[in-house]
């Protein structure tokens, strides 16, 4: 049986985490980390240019509204937080990695480079504009939710999806790209990576609904957010 609880009085299970929690806590980092990597290979997308990592990208939207749909905005706030940390591991590893000379013998510099040594502008940009995306994607559907006692769970996940996409795009591509793509047409690559982020959520969205599905019916959680403190830095 599925058991409807509010997220204030879920305190005293706080501490623990199920598996399935777990696992898409690992999957959320590694699609979030091997976004960063493809984020190097451009690619032609019919009339439009797009980069690699806006094939698994979205993904980390998806599980966002999976954990925040069955255990709400408390758990959603770990896993961005972890995301985030995880992803910073990475960056300043292989920020490292970059720096330290090469053996004599290898010849890869460029491409090791090409792949690691992101600028500190385009990294900050990054970071900056996933906090404000995931938080915004949690806190529209954790509101959603609520006001609609629980129903139109696919109409949730889209606006979501618009709302964090929206807030993602409008901070990275001004900080990051700024002075390096013309300002005429920056709007059009803001829109069209919306667009585009948000049909994918569409096409995979009977997956999700799946996925969610069966999480509540294995877990036996329905977390609703009431009274709720949505601050960024409460964990």
């Amino acid at each position: 049986m599925k058991q409807q609880t509010n997220s204030s009085n879920a305190a005293p299970s706080s501490q623990q985490v199920s598996m399935l929690f777990m696992m898409m806590s690992v999957l959320f980092c590694v699609f979030l980390i091997t976004a960063n990597v493809l984020e190097t290979k451009q690619i032609a997308f019919g009339p439009v240019n797009i980069t690699g990592g806006l094939l698994v990208f979205p993904v980390s939207y998806i599980i966002n509204d999976c954990v925040c749909e069955v255990w709400g905005y408390g758990r959603a706030r770990q896993l961005i937080w972890l995301g985030f940390a995880m992803n910073l591991v990475f960056v300043v590893f292989g920020a490292i990695a970059d720096a330290v000379p090469g053996a004599p013998y290898w010849n890869n510099e460029a491409g090791f480079h090409a792949v690691f040594g992101l600028a500190p502008r385009i990294a900050a940009a990054s970071f900056l504009a996933f906090l404000v995306g995931s938080f915004i994607n949690a806190y529209v559907m954790s509101r959603m939710k609520v006001c609609s006692n629980g129903h139109h769970f696919s109409l949730r996940a889209i606006a979501s999806t618009v709302f964090g996409e929206t807030a993602d795009s409008l901070v990275f591509f001004p900080l990051a790209l700024s002075g390096v793509v013309p300002l005429s047409e920056m709007p059009s690559l803001i829109i069209s990576q919306i667009v585009l982020k948000t049909l994918y959520e569409i096409v995979v969205l009977p997956v999700t609904i799946r996925v969610v599905a069966f999480t509540k019916r294995r877990e036996g959680v329905d977390v609703y957010d009431q009274d709720i403190k949505y601050g960024v830095f409460k964990f």
